[in-house]
Protein backbone atom coordinates (compact mmCIF):
# COMPACT_ATOMS: atom_id res chain seq x y z
CA UNK A 1 0.00 0.00 0.00
CA UNK A 2 1.52 3.27 -1.10
CA UNK A 3 1.59 6.24 1.21
CA UNK A 4 -0.17 9.43 0.12
CA UNK A 5 2.12 12.11 -1.17
CA UNK A 6 3.35 14.49 1.51
CA UNK A 7 2.16 18.04 1.11
CA UNK A 8 4.57 20.07 -0.98
CA UNK A 9 6.76 22.50 0.88
CA UNK A 10 6.17 26.21 0.60
CA UNK A 11 8.41 27.77 -2.07
CA UNK A 12 11.54 29.57 -0.89
CA UNK A 13 10.84 33.32 -0.71
CA UNK A 14 13.58 35.95 -0.93
CA UNK A 15 12.89 39.60 -0.17
CA UNK A 16 15.28 41.81 -2.14
CA UNK A 17 14.98 44.72 0.29
CA UNK A 18 16.55 45.82 3.56
CA UNK A 19 13.44 47.79 4.57
CA UNK A 20 12.12 46.77 8.02
CA UNK A 21 8.79 48.30 7.03
CA UNK A 22 8.37 45.85 4.17
CA UNK A 23 9.15 42.95 6.48
CA UNK A 24 6.51 44.21 8.92
CA UNK A 25 3.95 44.63 6.15
CA UNK A 26 4.53 41.10 4.83
CA UNK A 27 4.24 39.73 8.36
CA UNK A 28 0.89 41.49 8.63
CA UNK A 29 -0.47 39.15 5.95
CA UNK A 30 1.30 36.09 7.33
CA UNK A 31 4.36 36.06 5.08
CA UNK A 32 7.88 35.72 6.47
CA UNK A 33 10.63 35.63 3.82
CA UNK A 34 13.18 32.83 4.11
CA UNK A 35 15.97 35.20 3.13
CA UNK A 36 16.40 38.98 3.16
CA UNK A 37 18.94 39.93 0.48
CA UNK A 38 18.98 43.62 -0.43
CA UNK A 39 20.41 44.53 -3.82
CA UNK A 40 23.30 46.99 -4.03
CA UNK A 41 22.51 49.14 -7.07
CA UNK A 42 22.97 52.65 -8.37
CA UNK A 43 19.57 54.22 -7.68
CA UNK A 44 20.12 57.45 -9.62
CA UNK A 45 17.02 58.33 -11.69
CA UNK A 46 17.52 58.66 -15.43
CA UNK A 47 17.33 62.06 -17.09
CA UNK A 48 13.64 63.05 -17.29
CA UNK A 49 12.65 59.57 -16.05
CA UNK A 50 9.03 59.58 -14.91
CA UNK A 51 8.42 58.57 -11.26
CA UNK A 52 6.29 55.51 -12.11
CA UNK A 53 8.80 54.31 -14.70
CA UNK A 54 11.65 54.80 -12.23
CA UNK A 55 9.88 52.87 -9.45
CA UNK A 56 9.16 49.94 -11.77
CA UNK A 57 12.68 49.95 -13.19
CA UNK A 58 14.32 49.93 -9.79
CA UNK A 59 12.08 47.13 -8.49
CA UNK A 60 12.79 45.02 -11.58
CA UNK A 61 16.55 45.61 -11.40
CA UNK A 62 16.66 44.77 -7.68
CA UNK A 63 14.81 41.50 -8.26
CA UNK A 64 17.09 40.53 -11.14
CA UNK A 65 20.26 41.39 -9.22
CA UNK A 66 19.27 39.12 -6.32
CA UNK A 67 17.72 36.31 -8.38
CA UNK A 68 21.06 35.42 -9.96
CA UNK A 69 22.18 33.98 -6.62
CA UNK A 70 18.79 32.55 -5.61
CA UNK A 71 18.03 29.98 -8.29
CA UNK A 72 14.58 28.46 -8.02
CA UNK A 73 13.36 30.86 -5.34
CA UNK A 74 10.55 33.37 -5.47
CA UNK A 75 12.31 36.76 -5.43
CA UNK A 76 10.27 39.80 -4.45
CA UNK A 77 11.57 43.36 -4.77
CA UNK A 78 10.03 46.79 -4.36
CA UNK A 79 10.93 50.44 -4.66
CA UNK A 80 8.91 53.38 -3.32
CA UNK A 81 9.07 56.86 -4.83
CA UNK A 82 7.59 60.12 -3.58
CA UNK A 83 6.91 62.56 -6.41
CA UNK A 84 5.73 66.13 -6.81
CA UNK A 85 4.56 66.27 -10.38
CA UNK A 86 7.37 64.64 -12.35
CA UNK A 87 9.97 65.51 -9.71
CA UNK A 88 11.32 62.50 -7.81
CA UNK A 89 12.11 63.43 -4.22
CA UNK A 90 15.20 61.87 -2.60
CA UNK A 91 15.48 59.56 0.37
CA UNK A 92 16.46 62.23 2.86
CA UNK A 93 19.94 61.75 4.29
CA UNK A 94 20.40 65.18 5.93
CA UNK A 95 18.26 67.69 7.83
CA UNK A 96 18.57 70.17 4.97
CA UNK A 97 17.44 67.56 2.44
CA UNK A 98 14.46 66.59 4.62
CA UNK A 99 13.54 70.25 5.16
CA UNK A 100 13.55 70.91 1.41
CA UNK A 101 11.29 67.89 0.79
CA UNK A 102 8.83 68.82 3.53
CA UNK A 103 8.63 72.45 2.45
CA UNK A 104 7.84 71.27 -1.06
CA UNK A 105 5.12 68.86 0.20
CA UNK A 106 3.57 71.34 2.65
CA UNK A 107 0.00 72.32 1.82
CA UNK A 108 -0.24 70.33 -1.39
CA UNK A 109 -0.95 66.90 -2.81
CA UNK A 110 1.72 64.54 -4.05
CA UNK A 111 1.89 60.99 -5.37
CA UNK A 112 3.60 57.93 -3.97
CA UNK A 113 4.52 55.13 -6.38
CA UNK A 114 5.72 51.69 -5.40
CA UNK A 115 7.08 49.38 -8.04
CA UNK A 116 6.87 45.67 -7.17
CA UNK A 117 8.62 42.92 -9.09
CA UNK A 118 8.44 39.16 -8.64
CA UNK A 119 10.65 36.55 -10.26
CA UNK A 120 9.24 33.03 -10.04
CA UNK A 121 9.42 29.99 -12.28
CA UNK A 122 11.67 31.70 -14.78
CA UNK A 123 9.24 34.58 -15.28
CA UNK A 124 9.37 38.18 -14.05
CA UNK A 125 6.29 40.31 -13.44
CA UNK A 126 6.62 43.99 -12.58
CA UNK A 127 3.89 46.50 -11.83
CA UNK A 128 3.33 49.66 -9.82
CA UNK A 129 0.73 51.19 -7.53
CA UNK A 130 0.04 54.89 -6.99
CA UNK A 131 -1.46 56.65 -3.97
CA UNK A 132 -2.33 60.34 -3.79
CA UNK A 133 -1.46 61.98 -0.45
CA UNK A 134 -2.59 65.43 0.73
CA UNK A 135 -0.33 67.14 3.27
CA UNK A 136 -1.54 69.95 5.54
CA UNK A 137 0.33 73.23 5.54
CA UNK A 138 3.27 72.89 7.90
CA UNK A 139 4.01 75.78 10.25
CA UNK A 140 7.59 76.54 11.22
CA UNK A 141 7.08 74.86 14.64
CA UNK A 142 5.55 71.80 12.91
CA UNK A 143 8.52 71.54 10.58
CA UNK A 144 11.06 72.00 13.37
CA UNK A 145 9.38 69.37 15.56
CA UNK A 146 9.33 66.78 12.79
CA UNK A 147 12.92 67.43 11.79
CA UNK A 148 13.97 67.10 15.44
CA UNK A 149 12.25 63.71 15.65
CA UNK A 150 14.73 62.16 13.21
CA UNK A 151 11.98 60.07 11.60
CA UNK A 152 12.81 61.53 8.19
CA UNK A 153 16.19 59.78 7.98
CA UNK A 154 16.41 57.60 4.90
CA UNK A 155 12.73 58.10 4.08
CA UNK A 156 11.58 58.88 0.54
CA UNK A 157 10.28 62.44 0.50
CA UNK A 158 11.58 63.01 4.03
CA UNK A 159 8.65 61.52 5.95
CA UNK A 160 7.19 58.27 7.27
CA UNK A 161 3.38 58.17 7.16
CA UNK A 162 3.24 55.44 9.83
CA UNK A 163 4.92 57.72 12.38
CA UNK A 164 4.58 61.30 13.59
CA UNK A 165 3.98 62.54 10.05
CA UNK A 166 0.46 61.06 10.23
CA UNK A 167 -0.40 64.22 12.19
CA UNK A 168 0.04 66.24 8.99
CA UNK A 169 -1.72 63.98 6.48
CA UNK A 170 -5.08 65.54 5.57
CA UNK A 171 -6.19 62.87 3.15
CA UNK A 172 -5.20 59.83 1.17
CA UNK A 173 -6.62 58.33 -2.01
CA UNK A 174 -5.45 54.78 -2.63
CA UNK A 175 -3.45 52.18 -0.74
CA UNK A 176 -2.12 53.17 2.68
CA UNK A 177 0.35 50.27 2.78
CA UNK A 178 1.70 51.50 -0.56
CA UNK A 179 2.79 54.74 1.13
CA UNK A 180 4.43 52.76 3.95
CA UNK A 181 6.43 50.84 1.35
CA UNK A 182 4.54 47.83 -0.05
CA UNK A 183 0.99 47.68 -1.46
CA UNK A 184 -0.30 44.57 0.27
CA UNK A 185 -3.34 43.82 -1.89
CA UNK A 186 -1.35 43.92 -5.12
CA UNK A 187 1.64 42.09 -3.62
CA UNK A 188 -0.57 39.30 -2.27
CA UNK A 189 -2.28 38.90 -5.63
CA UNK A 190 1.06 38.84 -7.43
CA UNK A 191 2.40 36.10 -5.15
CA UNK A 192 -0.81 34.09 -5.26
CA UNK A 193 -1.07 34.37 -9.04
CA UNK A 194 2.46 32.99 -9.36
CA UNK A 195 1.71 29.95 -7.20
CA UNK A 196 2.90 31.10 -3.79
CA UNK A 197 0.53 29.81 -1.05
CA UNK A 198 -0.52 32.77 1.09
CA UNK A 199 -2.47 30.75 3.63
CA UNK A 200 -1.42 27.38 4.93
CA UNK A 201 -3.29 25.15 7.35
CA UNK A 202 -1.68 24.45 10.69
CA UNK A 203 0.28 21.22 10.83
CA UNK A 204 -1.07 20.44 14.31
Amino acid sequence: MTKPDAPSERPHLVLASASPRRLELLAQIGIVPDVVAPADLDETPGVDEAPRVYAERMAAEKALAVATAQEGAFVLAADTVVACGRRILPKAESVDEARTCLQLLSGRAHRVYTGISLIAGGRQITKSVMTRVQVARLSDPDLAAYLNSGEWQGKAGGYAIQGLAATYIRGLNGSYSNVVGLPLHETANLLKGSGFPLYQASSS
